[in-house]
């Protein structure tokens, strides 16, 4: 573009934005040729330059449009501006022509010579180029831009459709809608693909959960909204908790207020102000005064002094007591200072609450509590949870991630899997009646293809089978497979503690006087507060730790199984699945360590990746296989459902069903508490008590207490 354009716009346009003339600049300098007459600039940029200067009427607009037009193809060569005719520069004697008698002194550039000048042949490449431009003006106002990209995680890269129309208002600031439409989504993870062609559409106000199995790309998608990878208008603000807090010397209450950054700024003036006034000569209070009432009609308008009750009674949601509110930040551990990310969240409010795997980090009681607090946020959720009854709770709209595309479903996760097994029923049915009717047809070509009596009827079939929609079967998902070795039997007693007292500081007992014992038969889910000693009790029954008093009893064939929390962590990022248990456990042939991750469904390929690039759901199955790999007769599990998909929870819950031996597991999946537990345990203030009601009757006693507070 010359530079005669640019001051045209700025001649016309002084008091013009700068945004607005950056994108009319870049417009004229990446398009310029593409603009075959003016009415197409001006509806390229014509709005765009009315917001500049109102007072300019539509003719104005388009004047302009046509002067930047003449300057923007103001450097064709001149034939290309007085058209393309040919002057004669001499009569010209067809006959003569006709007998071969024209002189060779007849002028070259005669139209009528066999020799013609080479402006009248076709330029293919020209003629191609041509055909491009009419091609995309004719479809100009469906005309769509697409944003590639690839950076974000590792080696994800995305890419979406956007029309033109929503850049246009997304840089002049007039979309004030806070849906969100993403369209014709591809995401990969390098040579994988996770998304083809999908829609996803969020309206404002709505709570999504985000389901699909484990590895298809649910946090790669959130993690491309959050990072701008995937365009979302830019007035709509994203928050994505993702990452734990930072630990430092900030206090936890203060660490969530100082997420509010305009409050934050208007208190710090406040304070700017009032030292200013005490200092200050007379002259300069009136003006001083006045910035001050405004700050403070400012802070009252946006209810300042609720802020820190807000904060205080979101983190006691969460499981922070008085006294930790106050602690400093670094005093707290990954997962508390992950609680405190999503209190931050909870505080913030953003437009759009992107959540992954919220319940994680949380014990029963702060689940509980955030069901209720989501039931009543105000604008849009957009969260991966593979709990069940959470999504049952907070949902009101599921989408469905299967086959490389986003199904949208009304309803929470009880309704979505009744819709989608009704939907997926239905498919199957006309699927086969379908096929039925295909060979129905076909059993007729092939009976009289060779009849001349009925070629006529066998074109017509021929033609009805081609006009038929493509015949696609119903896609299944592969069964999620869990199994366990079968292992000895062992006579009672099993493991058991007799009057046990723990404690790391005599100050601060955490267990008084406990007798628990479990048997082959035991299925003990053991829940409570976080901080209350549930990990500490398991380390307790694994002999990790030794008793201040008491004993601990255990059979001398009883090989425990145990399952951290940290489990995943601790395993070795830079090999795949078969090496790593080659590494574990040396000595065997490699179809030995194949069908130990087979079992629990890591297989083929599967196999062979890096466990890096596995989701967190397949490294929780390669560390059950690790786990089982000594064919153990007792499970100790520690939160086992993290990071897995609910059919794999599902596939968890049958074999432990199965399992021969004895089960110990902490967890707060209600849904895998009911399915496999015989025996509940609560941690509470020291002692360790079994509730005869089971998971119903601790359920009631944390809603009293939610209630109480």
């Amino acid at each position: 573009m010359s530079v005669s354009c640019r001051e045209l716009i700025s001649q016309a346009f002084p008091d013009i934005d700068q945004e607005i003339s950056d994108y009319v600049n870049s417009v004229l300098d990446d398009g310029g040729d593409d603009f075959e007459t003016s009415d197409d600039l001006y509806e390229a940029i014509g709005i765009m330059l009315q917001q500049a200067d109102e007072s300019k009427s539509e003719e104005d607009m388009k004047q302009i449009c046509d002067r930047l037009h003449c300057l923007l193809h103001s450097n064709q060569p001149e034939t290309a501006i007085n058209g393309n005719n040919k002057i004669l520069d001499a009569p010209v004697q067809l006959s003569a022509l006709a007998d071969g008698r024209e002189s060779e002194s007849t002028n070259d550039h005669s139209i009528w010579m066999v020799k013609r000048d080479n402006s009248s042949i076709v330029d293919q490449k020209k003629l191609e180029k041509a055909d491009k431009k009419i091609q995309k003006k004719l479809g100009k106002r469906e005309q769509t831009t697409i944003k590639k990209v690839e950076s974000v995680p590792e080696m994800a890269s995305a890419s979406q459709q956007i029309s033109k129309r929503d850049v246009k208002m997304d840089a002049s600031g007039s979309n004030k809608s806070y849906d969100i439409k993403l369209e014709n989504i591809d995401i990969s993870y390098g040579d994988k693909v996770l998304l083809q062609g999908a829609d996803l559409h969020l309206v404002w106000g709505r709570r999504y959960g985000f389901t699909g199995r484990n590895g298809l790309g649910k946090t790669t998608l959130l993690k491309m909204i959050s990072s701008g990878e995937l365009r979302i208008p830019s007035h709509i603000s994203v928050l994505h908790v993702e990452q734990e807090v930072e630990g430092d010397e900030t206090p936890a209450i203060q660490s969530v207020l100082q997420c509010d950054e305009k409050r934050e700024k208007l208190l710090q003036e406040e304070k700017d102000l009032n030292a200013q006034l005490s200092s200050s000569s007379a002259g300069q209070d009136n003006s001083l005064s006045s910035r001050l009432h405004e700050v403070y009609k400012e802070l009252e308008a946006m209810e300042a002094d609720k802020a820190p009750a807000k904060a205080a009674m979101i983190l006691n949601g969460l499981g922070y007591t008085s006294t930790d509110q106050l602690r400093p930040t670094k005093e707290f551990s990954g997962g508390w200072r992950m609680r405190l990310a999503l209190a931050r969240a909870l505080f913030t409010r953003p437009d759009l609450l992107l959540l992954d795997e919220p319940t994680n980090m949380l014990d029963m009681k702060a689940i509980i509590w955030l069901e209720n607090y989501l039931q009543n946020w105000p604008t849009t959720i957009f969260v991966v949870s593979h709990d069940r009854l959470f999504l049952d709770a907070v949902s009101t709209d599921i989408i469905h991630l299967h086959s490389y595309q986003l199904d949208s479903y009304r309803g929470n996760y009880e309704v979505f899997h009744k819709t989608r097994e009704e939907r997926l029923k239905n498919q199957r049915k006309e699927y086969e009646a379908q096929k039925q009717y295909r060979d129905h047809i076909q059993v007729f070509i092939d009976r009289f293809r060779y009849n001349a009596n009925r070629a006529a009827q066998v074109q017509s079939k021929l033609k009805l089978l081609e006009k038929l929609p493509e015949l696609k079967p119903v896609e299944k998902e592969t069964e999620v497979v869990i199994k366990f070795q079968d292992c000895d039997k062992l006579s009672p007693p099993i493991l058991q503690l007799d009057d046990m007292t723990f404690y790391y500081s005599k100050e601060k007992i955490l267990f008084n006087k406990v007798c628990v014992n479990a048997n082959m038969d035991s299925r003990i889910c053991i829940v409570g507060d976080n901080g209350a000693g549930k990990t500490t009790l398991l380390k307790l029954l694994l002999a990790e730790l030794e008793p201040c008093s008491g004993h601990r009893h255990a059979h001398r064939n009883l090989r425990i199984g145990y399952f951290s929390q940290h489990h995943v962590d601790q395993l070795d990022m830079g090999v795949h699945s078969v090496q790593l248990l080659a590494n574990r456990f040396p000595g065997q042939g490699q179809e030995v360590y194949r069908n130990q991750l087979g079992s629990f469904g890591v297989s083929g390929d599967l196999a062979l990746r890096p466990v890096s690039s596995l989701s967190g759901g397949q490294k929780s199955r390669v560390a059950f296989a690790v786990m089982s790999m000594t064919n153990p007769n007792f499970f100790i599990l520690d939160e086992p459902t993290n990071h897995l998909d609910m059919e794999t929870i599902e596939a968890l819950g049958e074999a432990l069903n199965k399992f021969k031996g004895g089960v110990i597991l902490v967890s707060h999946d209600e849904r895998l508490i009911r399915k496999i537990c015989k025996e509940l345990w609560v941690v509470s203030k020291g002692v360790v008590t079994s509730l005869d009601g089971g998971i119903d009757e601790y359920k009631q006693l944390v809603e009293k207490e939610l209630e109480s507070h």
